[in-house]
């Protein structure tokens, strides 16, 4: 295994480009630990509190999935306090490997990864009141608050203040993070995109509690969906699988389901 990714990486990882479109990106950046025998195998951990990310071929033998175990597990991978992002058959190879060692696993999330290649017509989306709101560096301490809420509820990729801020900032000066500003001016819902090659990734889709129910992140989501399609990249996005409502609401958007994979931990 090499520590380093080429282009021969980025090449594989096209027959996966929905499911682990967020590692096409991550593994581009610099990372605690980057693993790769660039065929048939990628590990790839940026760091805390972020999860781990393993990529296999879809006809992995016992033995590449053993090899990527026992990879995990000699980087602490399976100490508890991380979560990895895999395919379903390896999760259960995971699973009942580490059962043999007096070890438990279990699947924390299930995860769809959809793509919009044409937004449904507006007339089919329930209005609302209020318009879409483009952050600003003003609004950093807005969207702060928006981030420390969205990862503290959902117990997702936890920091401190600082943390929330920082990466804040960072999607703010990226310049695709929005809000949705009710007709009363209270910012209600928020979502972002960031782009890997001709593909916009949307996130941070959160409505504050006291303001679900009305519509407002799916208003949100068709607008900036729109966004990034308008400036030529393909809209997609992950949601949790096992949350109805929400993928109810991507749908009905325009959103296509792509693909499947899982966290465990």
């Amino acid at each position: 295994m090499d520590n380093f990714i080429d282009e021969r990486d980025y090449k594989i990882l096209e027959a996966d480009k929905y499911t682990f479109f967020v590692l096409t990106r991550i593994m581009s950046r610099n990372c605690e630990l980057l693993l790769s025998d660039h065929k048939r195998l990628i590990i790839c951990y940026s760091q805390s509190p972020f999860p781990v990310w393993i990529w296999t071929a879809d006809d992995a033998t016992s033995e590449e999935m053993e090899n990527a175990y026992k990879i995990s597990d000699e980087h602490g991978f399976l100490d508890g306090k991380h979560g990895i992002n895999m395919k379903y058959e390896l999760a259960e190879y995971f699973i009942k490997r580490a059962g043999e060692e007096g070890k438990k696993l279990s699947i924390l999330k299930n995860m769809f990864a959809y793509d919009c290649p044409k937004p449904v017509d507006e007339e089919k989306i329930r209005k609302v009141d209020g318009e879409l709101y483009h952050c600003t560096m003003a609004d950093l301490e807005t969207l702060t608050d928006f981030k420390e809420i969205f990862h503290t509820e959902l117990k997702l990729d936890m920091t401190d203040r600082e943390g929330y801020r920082t990466a804040s900032k960072a999607l703010i000066e990226d310049g695709h993070v929005y809000l949705w500003k009710n007709s009363d001016g209270n910012f209600v819902a928020s979502c972002d995109f960031r782009v890997t090659n001709n593909m916009a990734s949307l996130s941070l889709v959160f409505t504050r509690p006291e303001f679900r129910r009305k519509h407002y992140a799916e208003n949100l989501v068709y607008q900036v969906t729109k966004i990034a399609a308008k400036d030529g990249y393909l809209p997609m996005l992950y949601t949790d699988a096992d949350y109805t409502a929400s993928n109810s609401c991507y749908v009905k958007i325009g959103y296509i389901l792509r693909g499947k994979l899982c966290t465990i931990g």
